[in-house]
């Protein structure tokens, strides 16, 4: 039986860490990796980290993996997924896209992004004004996820996306719509504003609604468990 190996990639100021809840709940038959992309340890220098750094620790990890690669992305992570699809289309299998999805070439996560050094873990209030929801996650996870966020590398945070291999449309990818209802998200998957996402341009997309909060590995991590491993096995 073929063994397929899930990369869990964290959206910002997220280590590895943030995805325990859902690789616990896995079911058997995965290869599990949950990297933590290089500055988002806690004692790390991150003055000099920046996007390209973390697009190559993603794909020196999909490199280094013999068996089928399945690419799952939260928030930021998502828009590194689609820049390792575009660089190893050959080598990933589908691309998963949890409340995320892939961007246009030249687009930023935040491109007016001013901090020099890494942008703080912002309030739960400027999250909300942000659209950022924490639907679902209690005072005690709350509390936690603070806890061990740490800043994220402001290169990162601002730096723009380098997307140019039309065969990344080619490889096929799940949408986990959370915060979200995929109804909403399908108008605007053809690029431009408000999410420059190139999501409406792969082949072979498939929409799934999981009702929640913007981070569901903390809100309802048994379901994601359940959406990611259906949506690897397709």
């Amino acid at each position: 039986m073929t063994t397929t190996a899930l990369i869990l990639v964290p959206g910002f100021w997220l280590g590895g860490w943030a995805w325990d809840d859902v690789v616990a709940a896995l079911p058997d038959g995965f290869d599990v990796h949950a990297p933590t992309l290089p500055g988002l340890e806690p004692d790390a220098d991150r003055r000099h980290i920046t996007r390209a750094d973390h697009v190559r620790a993603l794909t020196d990890l999909v490199d280094s993996l013999d068996e089928d690669v399945v690419l799952v992305g939260h928030s930021g992570g998502g828009a590194l997924v689609g820049e390792v699809v575009d660089q190893r289309p050959d080598r990933v299998r589908r691309a998963i896209y949890v409340d995320s999805g892939p961007l246009e070439t030249g687009a930023a996560i935040d491109a007016s992004a001013t901090e020099e050094v890494e942008v703080p873990l912002p309030t739960w209030e400027e999250f909300a004004a942000q659209g950022s929801s924490i639907e679902g996650i209690d005072d005690d996870g709350l509390a936690e996820f603070r806890r061990r966020a740490v800043p994220h590398p402001a290169q990162v945070v601002r730096g723009a996306v380098h997307v140019s291999d039309p065969r990344r449309f080619d490889v096929p990818a799940t949408v986990i719509c959370t915060s979200l209802p995929s109804e909403q998200l399908k108008p605007m998957a053809h690029g431009g504003p408000p999410f420059h996402t190139e999501l409406g341009y792969t082949h072979d997309l498939t929409y799934v609604d999981l009702p929640t909060g913007h981070w569901p590995m903390f809100s309802r991590p048994a379901d994601l468990a359940a959406a990611i491993a259906q949506a690897a096995r397709a």
